[in-house]
C-alpha cells in the first residue's frame, strides 16, 4: 500500500519519469487538452464534474510528491480577476513565477518538456498552471 497522499497510478508514473526541468500542467476545466498534447505528455482527466477536483487540491497533491522550482500562468487582461494566482503563490512559496501571453503559454504546454497534463474540474478563469519540476536535494544538502 502507498503512503503518499497521491495514489493515482498514471499521475505517479508520469511524475516518476519527470526529471529536472520537466513541465507538469494543471489545467482548468476549459483548456482544450486534446489540442495541447506534446510528444512526451500524458493526459489525466480528473474533471468528473464542474468544481471537482479543483486546481488547488491537485497542486497540493503534486507538491506532496515532487519538488517544484517554478510556475508559469497565462497573463490575464487588466480587467479580469485571477485570484487563483494569489492562491497558487501562497501554496508554492518561494518558486520562480512567470506570466506569459496566451498563445505563447499554449505553445509552452506543447513543448517536449511537458510530461503530464492534469485536467481538473476547476471553473475559475486563468487557472491553468505550468509547473517546472525541481531537483531532489541530497540528504546532506537538506539538513537531514
Amino acid at each position: 500500500m502507498l503512503t503518499t497522499p497521491v495514489i493515482h497510478p498514471q499521475i505517479l508514473e508520469a511524475l516518476a519519469r519527470s526529471g529536472h526541468f520537466a513541465q507538469v500542467v494543471i489545467a482548468d476545466g476549459n483548456l482544450p487538452v486534446g489540442a495541447m498534447n506534446g510528444p512526451n505528455s500524458t493526459t489525466v482527466h480528473l474533471n468528473f464534474q464542474p468544481g471537482l477536483l479543483d486546481a488547488c487540491t491537485v497542486l497540493k497533491g503534486i507538491l506532496s510528491v515532487c519538488p517544484i522550482q517554478g510556475a508559469t500562468v497565462m497573463q490575464k487582461p487588466a480587467e479580469a480577476n485571477a485570484e487563483i494566482h494569489d492562491e497558487y503563490k501562497r501554496l508554492l512559496g518561494e518558486v520562480s513565477w512567470d506570466e506569459m501571453e496566451r498563445w505563447a503559454f499554449y505553445d509552452k504546454i506543447r513543448e517536449p518538456a511537458t510530461t503530464l497534463i492534469i485536467q481538473t474540474g476547476e471553473q475559475r478563469r486563468f487557472a491553468n498552471l505550468i509547473l517546472t519540476v525541481g531537483v531532489v536535494k541530497m540528504a546532506e544538502e537538506s539538513g537531514f
